[in-house]
């Protein structure tokens, strides 16, 4: 997949997620804004309650998005040889496509308004999309290859060495400005900091960064290159940056990963078992939808 079809691939993903939000959200604002006591009288209630037609079938639709958003992702990456067609990083984002807009349409499903043992289900379902976004923060930090596999140390470095060695042979980076280049470094803050401590730097580090970027910046504009190589040297010099930075950061991401899945997956587990027993009882007491 090149850059202009992934392009095209995540627009799509972003157009059909923003268009399905606001087109439910207007269509049934006057019913989903009226008390619950009042909604009977509603003129759309036979449709978008639960058990009504749009309502139901958003509950099974966005039920069946979250299953297969996390069914593929986990047999693509447990059984790669399983589904060979596509990098892991595209599946990734089909699962954060599938597993985003799945429970928003259940959002709807419920129109609004949650009680009982499925409301365990609906808050552990909230805390999965939240610890997802979390979750996808902490994946990017960690330098990865064009098929999404984590790099060794050792090819993140010389990826880094090499875009110094591409300033200097291309844009005649040298003097002050290489050595304020080599000397780039955020690893130092990491190594005896609490983990605690290693949060509160990310962000830190990422402020320091931008004011690091823009004093580079201004040393290239003042350069005799002209702004098409200028663009160009600016270019490596954020990757070179950002990558500095996530060398720093890897120990850190590495610890927030695990911890991470630690407390998303047990949420994930709850959802899905608390859904599959309202699909369960749904049918055990007769609701159909259009079969």
């Amino acid at each position: 997949m090149n850059k202009t079809i992934h392009k095209i691939y995540i627009g799509f993903f972003i157009i059909i997620g923003i268009s399905l939000t606001t087109f439910l959200l207007i269509d049934g604002f006057s019913y989903y804004t009226t008390s619950v006591e009042e909604r009977f009288f509603h003129s759309d209630h036979k449709l978008l309650k639960p058990s009504g037609v749009v309502g139901h079938g958003l509950g099974i639709i966005g039920s069946f998005m979250m299953i297969a958003g996390v069914g593929i992702y986990m047999l693509k990456k447990r059984k790669p040889r399983l589904i060979q067609f596509g990098y892991l990083k595209h599946w990734l984002e089909l699962h954060i496509f599938l597993c985003t807009v799945g429970p928003m349409l259940i959002l709807y499903h419920t129109a609004f308004k949650f009680g009982g043992i499925v409301s365990i289900s609906f808050w552990s379902m909230t805390a999965v999309v939240l610890s997802g976004v979390i979750g996808r923060f902490i994946y990017i930090q960690i330098p990865r290859s064009i098929q999404g596999n984590e790099l060794e140390i050792e090819e993140i470095n010389s990826i880094s060495n090499n875009l110094t060695a591409k300033l200097k042979s291309e844009f005649g980076i040298n003097g002050k400005f290489s050595r304020q280049l080599e000397s780039i470094s955020f690893a130092h803050e990491y190594k005896e900091a609490s983990l605690s401590r290693s949060v509160v730097l990310v962000f830190q580090d990422y402020f320091r960064s931008l004011a690091l970027l823009k004093k580079l910046y201004k040393e290239i504009d003042a350069t005799d290159l002209s702004k098409r190589k200028a663009a160009q040297a600016k270019r490596l010099i954020k990757n070179k940056v950002v990558l500095s930075r996530r060398i720093g950061m890897l120990r850190t991401m590495h610890k927030l990963f695990k911890y991470w899945h630690i407390i998303h997956l047990p949420f994930a587990i709850v959802m899905f078992v608390i859904m599959f027993i309202h699909i369960i009882v749904t049918i055990l007491f007769g609701y159909k939808w259009i079969f």
